[in-house]
């Protein structure tokens, strides 16, 4: 009995070729041609939605609308575990600790120190590219154990020092959203 040979692959080159052009095909007078649908120009300045740096924030968007409700009210607040009493940052929908939904909504602190800070003088996210240069740090707020990422404003990143004190503040990103940031404060 004799095998017979393994079919054989075509040449890598092959998948080069441009395709056979096929004659075209009659069309009626009364066809009308598709129309290419134009992107709005807000469609074509919104950011996409993967690379959009703030969250969305409505009820059917998240269930931790609460906390942007809370930034329209000047408040950042966080979650806490009623069953074991963590603090989570950033806010959650159970306890990462025990695993209970019984949560409630605390205010933090008005007041914070930087513990750690940076620059952002070029690689901004989308977006924030016409703020460079800005500060971004750690900061430890006063009588909480929790240690929060945040934009730091009020000062130039050149001014800014470890144990500078800071104040968290919300505010409207643009277009109805909400985020918070530190301001830095003398």
């Amino acid at each position: 009995m004799t095998e017979s040979p393994a079919p054989r692959r075509p040449h890598p080159a092959a998948a080069l070729k441009p395709p056979e052009e096929k004659p075209m095909e009659a069309k009626s007078p009364e066809a009308p041609k598709p129309k290419k649908a134009e992107p709005s120009v807000a469609a074509r300045e919104k950011l996409p939605f993967l690379l959009d740096f703030f969250p969305l924030e409505t009820p059917e968007q998240t269930r931790l609308h609460r906390f942007y409700d809370r930034l329209r009210e000047g408040r950042l607040s966080t979650t806490r575990c009623l069953r074991d009493g963590e603090i989570h940052w950033p806010p959650r929908t159970a306890c990462p600790k025990c695993r209970s939904e019984e949560l409630e909504w605390i205010d933090l602190p008005e007041k914070g120190h930087v513990y750690a800070f940076s620059a952002v003088l070029a690689g901004a996210p989308l977006g924030m590219e016409k703020d460079v240069p800005f500060a971004v740090g750690l900061v430890d707020l006063v009588g909480i154990p929790l240690r929060i990422f945040g934009r730091i404003e009020g000062k130039p990143w050149t001014d800014l020092r470890i144990g500078q004190p800071v104040r968290p503040e919300a505010y409207d990103i643009g277009d109805g959203r909400m985020f918070y940031r530190f301001r830095a404060v003398d």
